[in-house]
C-alpha cells in the first residue's frame, strides 16, 4: 500500500497514515541505522526523502543550530548558550526537546555536527569558494583536483553518519549573469577562464569583429580579438544589440563546469550523501538551473515569500519544475521578521518583515501550508534558530529571524503557530498538487478595492486575481506573473517576477533606455477602442547602498511607441514599487477609466486585454495570448477576453 498517495476516500484514512507513518519514524534509530545513504525520491507526483532506515519523511528543519557561535566575534549582545546553560549538552538537549515540540525534525546549514545533535543534518560546505572557482579562474586546468581535494577534507567529519542528509556545495553563488561576463573580461589574457569567454564570442560571431560590436561595446582602443584577449578594461552590453543571449550561454557554460565538478568531488568524497546544489538566492537563472538540473539530487533554494500573509509566486516553482525536468526542491531558507521584536532588530534591508509578532506568526504559518502544496518540495528550513545579534551581523544585516531571541525567550506566537502548521505538513504534502489556474478562454477580473498606499500586494486576492500563466518563446519558462482587479477608479494590476541586472553591464549615458528596461506592457479595450500602457522598471545609475531601488515609471503606449528615455505619463494613473529589490520585481499600478477612454467600468463588464513582458535587454519574452509582445501589440484581434466580475 502506498501510505501517502492522493488522499482521496475520507480524512479519518489521511488521519490513519499520518499516524503510521509517525509510528514508523519514532522508531527509527539513526545511530543504528544500517546505511549511511539517504535518497530522494518520487511518488505518486510527490517529492520526499528517504532516511537512511527506509523511512520516507518531509524535512521541516532550522538553520543555525550552533549555540551562538555566529555571533561568538561580536563586541555587542548576542545570543550565546552560556548566559543560559550550565554546558553545550545541556544546550543541545534543551534545544532539541523545543524542536520535537515545535514539530521540527531536522538542522540546516551552519549548525553544529550532526552527530553532535543527533538530528538529521544539511551542511553547507564552501567548496567553490574554498577552492577559490568563483571569481577567480573556474577553467583552469587543475580545478578539478582543487575541488577533489578539497571536498574530500570538507566532508571528512561527517561522511561516517546517517545523520547527515547532505551537502550544499555553496551559499547563494546567485550566478549573476552580467556580472560573470564583465568580470571575466576584465582578467588578464592568462586567465583560462578569459580564454573560453573570447572563444565563445569568436565562435559566436563567426570571426567577425563587425557584428560583435553591433552588440557590445569593447573598451577604447580595443579593435579586434586579440586585443580583446589582452584587455583589462570593461566590455559591455551595446543598447539596442542583442548580446543579451551570449551573456545567458556564457552563464551557462560556467554553471555546467561548477555543478559538474561539485557533483563529482561531493559524490566521489561522500557517495552515500545526498548533493544538494548551492542553496539558489531567492532568484534562478535558467540556464543556470538547466546546467544544475544535470548534476545534483536535489534543488536548493532560499525564498523571501511574495507577500505578508504567506503567499508564495507560483511561476517561480513552475519554471524550476520545467526547468529541471521535475527535480525535488528544499526550500533550503525562509524566514518572516517583524519590527516588534525583543531583541531590539532593525530589519534593515529588502526580506520579508511585518509589523508585530501576530502578522509574523499569522504569515508564517500559512506560508509553511503553501509551500507543501508544492508537489516537488520535499522539505523546509526555517532561517535561523535565534535572533541577529543588536545592531545586526558582522556584514550589518539586522533581522528579527529567530524563533527565539538573544535571551533564549521564544517568540510564543510563533512557535505556537508554526507548532501547528509543522504536524499538519507531511499529510498536506501527499495530498499536494499543483495550483488551479484561471481558463484563458474565461479570464475573470475580481472587483477589489486596492489600497496603494500599502507596502506590499497584501491587499490583492491573489489566487483569483492572477491570471493564467503567461507563455513564452519555446524551450523558455515566464519569469513572472501578473494580477488583475478594478474598481470604481480604474482597471489595477500587479506583478511578481524576476530577472538579474548587473548595474555595470549596459554602456549607456544620462538616463537609463527604455528599451533596455524590464517592463510590463498591458494593453485594454474597454469599449473605446484599443489603449496600450507600458510599466517600466528603471535601475539606479549607482550602488550607493545594498539594495538600491528601482523606480516605476508608468507610460502611456507600447515600448514599440517609446523612444529613448523618456514617455508620457499616465493622467491620473498610480505605480508603486515595494522595495523587493531587483532581480525580484514586485509592483502594483492603477489605470484610470478615462484613460482607457470611458468614464468608468463599461456597461457589459468585458473588456479585451493583453499582458506581454520583457526581460532586461529584451533577452526573454512572456505574454497572455502567447505571441510576441511587437506582434500582439500590432493586432489587437490576439487580446483574449476577461469579465469583470462583482
Amino acid at each position: 500500500m502506498n501510505f501517502f498517495g492522493r488522499v482521496g476516500a475520507a480524512i479519518a484514512a489521511a488521519v490513519l497514515v499520518c499516524v503510521a507513518q509517525s509510528a514508523v519514524a519514532a522508531a527509527c534509530d539513526l545511530a543504528q541505522a544500517p546505511t549511511t545513504r539517504w535518497r530522494a525520491v518520487e511518488q505518486n507526483g510527490h517529492a520526499w526523502l528517504v532516511d537512511p532506515c527506509g523511512v520516507r519523511t518531509f524535512s521541516i528543519g532550522v538553520n543555525v543550530l550552533d549555540a551562538g557561535r555566529s555571533g561568538a566575534k561580536l563586541r555587542r549582545p548576542h545570543y550565546d548558550w552560556r548566559a543560559h546553560y550550565a554546558s553545550i549538552d545541556d544546550w543541545i538537549h534543551a534545544t532539541d526537546a523545543r524542536l520535537h515540540a515545535w514539530g521540527f525534525n531536522a538542522a540546516g546549514a551552519w549548525s553544529l555536527p550532526p552527530q553532535e545533535l543527533r538530528l538529521p543534518t544539511t551542511i553547507d560546505l564552501e567548496l567553490g569558494r574554498l577552492s577559490r572557482f568563483h571569481w577567480f579562474d573556474p577553467f583552469r586546468p587543475d580545478m578539478g583536483a582543487i575541488m577533489d581535494a578539497e571536498a574530500a577534507k570538507l566532508v571528512a567529519p561527517y561522511r561516517h553518519t546517517a545523520y547527515r542528509i547532505g551537502y550544499f556545495s555553496d551559499n547563494e553563488v546567485g550566478w549573476w549573469s552580467g556580472a560573470l561576463f564583465t568580470f571575466y573580461s576584465r582578467k588578464p589574457a592568462a586567465n583560462y577562464t578569459k580564454q573560453h569567454l573570447v572563444a565563445l564570442l569568436r565562435e559566436r560571431y563567426h570571426e567577425d569583429w563587425t557584428r560583435f560590436t553591433r552588440d557590445f561595446m569593447p573598451p577604447a582602443g580595443v579593435h579586434s580579438w586579440r586585443e580583446l584577449l589582452a584587455t583589462r578594461q570593461t566590455t559591455r552590453l551595446r543598447p539596442g544589440g542583442d548580446g543579451a543571449g551570449v551573456i545567458e550561454e556564457w552563464t551557462g557554460i560556467v554553471a555546467t563546469r561548477y555543478y559538474a565538478l561539485a557533483s563529482a568531488a561531493i559524490h566521489k568524497a561522500d557517495p552515500e550523501a545526498l548533493y544538494l546544489g548551492d542553496r539558489l538566492p531567492i532568484y534562478y537563472d535558467p540556464a543556470a538551473i538547466r546546467a544544475e538540473a544535470r548534476y545534483v539530487d536535489v534543488i536548493a533554494t532560499n525564498y523571501n515569500v511574495d507577500s505578508p500573509e504567506g503567499w508564495i509566486a507560483p511561476y517561480f516553482f513552475d519554471g524550476l519544475r520545467r526547468l529541471s525536468g521535475d527535480k525535488p526542491v528544499l526550500i533550503s531558507e525562509w524566514f518572516y521578521a517583524a519590527h516588534e521584536n525583543r531583541t531590539g532588530n532593525r530589519n534593515n534591508g529588502h526580506l520579508m518583515t511585518v509589523e508585530t509578532q501576530a502578522e509574523r506568526a499569522a504569515g508564517a504559518s500559512a506560508a509553511a501550508r503553501d509551500f507543501v502544496a508544492i508537489p516537488e518540495i520535499l522539505g523546509v528550513d526555517w532561517f535561523q534558530y535565534y535572533d541577529y545579534p543588536l545592531g545586526g551581523r558582522q556584514d550589518s544585516e539586522d533581522y528579527n529571524f529567530g524563533l527565539v531571541d538573544i535571551s533564549d525567550r521564544p517568540y510564543r506566537r510563533l512557535v505556537t503557530a508554526l507548532t501547528a502548521a509543522n504536524r499538519q505538513l507531511p499529510m498536506l504534502h501527499a495530498d499536494a498538487a499543483p495550483m488551479a489556474r484561471q481558463d484563458r478562454d474565461a479570464i475573470r477580473v475580481p472587483h477589489v478595492a486596492i489600497d496603494f498606499a500599502k507596502p506590499s500586494l497584501i491587499d490583492w486576492p491573489k489566487p483569483v486575481s492572477l491570471l493564467p500563466p503567461l507563455e513564452t518563446s519555446t524551450g523558455d519558462v515566464p519569469f513572472g506573473e501578473v494580477y488583475l482587479a478594478w474598481d470604481n477608479r480604474g482597471i489595477e494590476f500587479a506583478t511578481i517576477g524576476q530577472d538579474y541586472y548587473d548595474l555595470g553591464v549596459l554602456a549607456y549615458k544620462g538616463r537609463f533606455p527604455l528599451s533596455e528596461a524590464y517592463r510590463i506592457a498591458v494593453d485594454f479595450d474597454a469599449g473605446a477602442g484599443p489603449r496600450r500602457f507600458t510599466l517600466y522598471f528603471i535601475p539606479p545609475r549607482g550602488k550607493a547602498r545594498n539594495y538600491p531601488p528601482m523606480k516605476p515609471v508608468l507610460c502611456v503606449g507600447s515600448p514599440e511607441e517609446h523612444r529613448g528615455s523618456t514617455c508620457s505619463s499616465v493622467a491620473g494613473g498610480i505605480a508603486h514599487y515595494f522595495g523587493a529589490d531587483q532581480p525580484r520585481i514586485v509592483a502594483d499600478a492603477l489605470i484610470p477609466w478615462s484613460a482607457l477612454g470611458i468614464a468608468g467600468p463599461p456597461e457589459s463588464h468585458r473588456i479585451r486585454l493583453d499582458v506581454t513582458a520583457r526581460s532586461w535587454f529584451r533577452a526573454r519574452w512572456m505574454s497572455l495570448s502567447g505571441q510576441t509582445p511587437e506582434t500582439t501589440a500590432a493586432d489587437p484581434r490576439l487580446w483574449l477576453t476577461a469579465t469583470l466580475t462583482q
